[in-house]
């Protein structure tokens, strides 16, 4: 994936959930989604397949994402949806962020296959994160 023109596109959704059958059953049943549950190395995320996906799970239609799901944590700042935005340079797409306003949450993690992450929180309030994609 290459961002052109300097625009960084959204490239998926996080939401938070309290009990992840229900939340699969409804997105599978109300939309047709497919559900991949991950295991606790992967911290019982579970991936929502939206759009037709190809051999490396990447969207095969241009303009569709594919999201994910977390479980609440109790004791942690308040979980809502968020939206990833996709980078070149995880690095100074970070700077770009604080120079902004931004406040970043944490330290870039690795998620292996995927790239680098990073969440923030903007000038709004809102939560967001950034990733560099493996093949950038």
């Amino acid at each position: 994936m290459e961002t052109k023109n300097n625009y960084n596109p959204v490239v998926h959704f996080e939401m938070p959930y309290d009990n992840k059958n229900r939340m699969s059953d409804f997105y599978t049943n109300a939309f047709g989604w497919k559900m991949q549950m991950l295991g606790e190395e992967m911290g019982h995320y579970v991936v929502a397949h939206t759009a037709e996906t190809d051999e490396n799970n990447m969207v095969k239609t241009p303009g569709t994402i594919n999201g994910g799901f977390f479980p609440i944590k109790p004791g942690d700042p308040p979980q809502y949806p968020s939206l990833v935005i996709a980078v070149d340079d995880i690095k100074k797409a970070m700077k770009k962020i604080t120079d902004a306003g931004g406040k970043l949450l944490g330290e870039p993690m690795e998620i292996p296959g995927i790239g680098k992450y990073i969440s923030f929180i903007d000038t709004e309030g809102n939560r967001l994160s950034i990733l560099q994609p493996l093949n950038m």
